[in-house]
């Protein structure tokens, strides 16, 4: 009678010396986290726990997954961002560390502004709507998103997080005609149609729709926020939208033609020209 002979059981510290010849050692631990269900310290203070037959094989599947291009944050189904957790999914893009200075520069034009509206344009996973609900307690905001799987994955979001937010779906402004906002905030698809980076890295596995506008020169939907935000401002009003490293004097340009005042470009960690700014002034009259 012939015996079946198990696989040795593998710990940790073996299974993370095993993954580095595939994957950096930063992405092989957070993937193991996954599988183990436990926290980075947990991870590190016991190196010699032991992953079950079930847990090998799940964390090589991941490997292999990882391997071959797929970004980690699909891979566990979460991101962080402005230093809360979020689930993301490939409906959504992954919330990037540069995207935090849209939220900072965001609360310094609200300061000392109490209640004020606030409106996100192509919402994602909620991450700016969510946050600044959050770092202003006080606000209305409201978040607008065309991708129904998008949406459901915002408003998981906003309830894992206990938030309180209005999640709409929506081509940029239509849910909320006649509605005005003190503040609107936007990350909309910017890079190029041609762009190679779209075909490189992770990129590849994003949605196409939310990365690129299918412009040649990725300003299309920055053109259309831009005309149309005057409408849907208080005065006075700011609008703040991401762009990529190279489209900072257009997004200057394109602000300064709809009648914004006030408009200014902020430059990121890594000396990037990322987020442009503009006041809807007050009209004349006062009105």
């Amino acid at each position: 009678m012939s015996s079946v002979v198990a696989e040795p059981a593998i710990s940790v510290a073996r299974a993370l010396a095993n993954a580095r010849a595939s994957v950096p050692l930063r992405e092989a631990r957070l993937l193991l986290q996954h599988v183990l269900d436990c926290s980075h310290a947990a991870l590190a203070a016991h190196p010699e726990r032991e992953l079950s037959p079930a847990q090998q094989a799940q964390f090589d599947k991941l490997l292999r997954r990882r391997s071959g291009g797929e970004p980690v944050a699909y891979l566990v189904g979460r991101c962080e961002f402005y230093g809360r957790e979020f689930r993301v999914s490939p409906a959504v893009l992954i919330p990037r560390p540069e995207t935090e200075l849209l939220v900072d520069r965001a609360l310094e034009m609200l300061h000392g502004q109490l209640r004020p509206r606030i409106l996100d344009l192509g919402s994602g996973s909620g991450v700016l709507a969510i946050s600044l609900a959050l770092e202003r307690p006080d606000a209305q905001v409201t978040g607008l998103e065309s991708s129904p799987a998008a949406l459901d994955l915002a408003r998981l979001n906003a309830e894992a997080l206990n938030v309180r937010i209005r999640l709409l779906r929506s081509e940029w402004f239509g849910a909320v005609a006649g509605e005005s906002f003190d503040l609107i905030v936007a990350n909309p698809p910017y890079v190029a149609a041609g762009d190679p980076h779209l075909d490189q890295g992770d990129l590849r596995f994003e949605p196409r729709c939310a990365l690129t506008d299918g412009s040649a020169d990725g300003l299309k939907s920055l053109r259309q926020i831009a005309a149309a935000a005057p409408d849907f401002l208080a005065r006075p009003g700011w609008l703040l939208c991401e762009h990529g490293y190279d489209q900072g004097e257009a997004c200057r340009d394109l602000l300064a033609a709809a009648g914004f005042a006030g408009v200014r470009t902020w430059r990121d960690l890594a000396a990037i020209e990322r987020i442009t700014a503009g006041c809807c002034p007050l009209r004349l009259g006062g009105a």
